[in-house]
């Protein structure tokens, strides 16, 4: 029996590139907002099923939970990213970030705790530099990835049986960045950037290590070209 993967915001970016790194090895559940938002990744993949949930939504969150029955890799995937100074950054935008890249994190793991255990599986967050230091501008998404590493970290002791790996890449080339960089006020340069496949073979390279270790934080740093 092949191993299941479930990937979430995987309908594009890092997603689709973890999707497509884990397809010849993994049946996959790719998780997007809608339907409409992984149509194209579950289509060029073939085999690989559409999971459509809206992560903040935890009532259909249960609901869609409900519906799996193993599961042996979480990627948790999804999140959002805003900019801007202390000052300058609404209540709003804090409580938005927190609930896409921590409580719905917390949420998805909590509910699937069960099926995890049954096949000692294997947790990957993504997180970001960011969540290892905070540089100006930056300080609510900062703080959410940090508090990302932080429930890594608890799992990772309260779960003996699982792994749990945070990925920590430095910026990646994906419409996420190009937005980002428009809001700094920045011209964009994908040559200085990480490629999706890079830090999807990251992934990868920690789902596929062997079981006699644990690969708990990997650090990705642009090295531009």
């Amino acid at each position: 029996m092949r191993p299941t993967a479930l990937i979430t915001g995987a309908g594009r970016g890092l997603g689709a590139a973890i999707a497509r790194e884990l397809a010849p090895t993994h049946d996959l559940l790719l998780g997007g907002r809608t339907p409409e938002s992984v149509r194209t990744i579950t289509k060029e993949l073939g085999s690989a099923r559409a999971w459509p949930v809206d992560l903040t939504d935890h009532d259909a969150l249960a609901e869609a939970v409900a519906h799996i029955d193993r599961l042996d890799v979480l990627v948790h995937n999804a999140g959002v990213a805003e900019v801007g100074t202390i000052a300058d950054t609404p209540i709003a935008a804090w409580r938005h970030m927190y609930e896409a890249n921590v409580l719905a994190v917390v949420e998805l793991t909590r509910l699937l705790l069960p099926r995890l255990r049954d096949t000692n599986a294997h947790v990957v967050l993504i997180n970001s530099g960011a969540g290892l230091r905070s540089n100006p501008g930056w300080s609510a998404y900062a703080a959410s990835k940090f508090a990302l590493r932080a429930f890594a970290d608890a799992l990772r002791a309260e779960e003996p049986s699982l792994r749990v790996t945070s990925i920590h890449p430095g910026r990646i080339d994906t419409d996420m960045q190009r937005a980002i960089v428009e809001a700094e006020g920045d011209d964009y340069d994908p040559d200085g950037f990480l490629t999706p496949g890079t830090v999807a073979w990251a992934v990868r390279n920690a789902v596929e290590t062997p079981r006699d270790a644990h690969p708990t934080e990997i650090v990705l740093r642009p090295n531009p070209r």
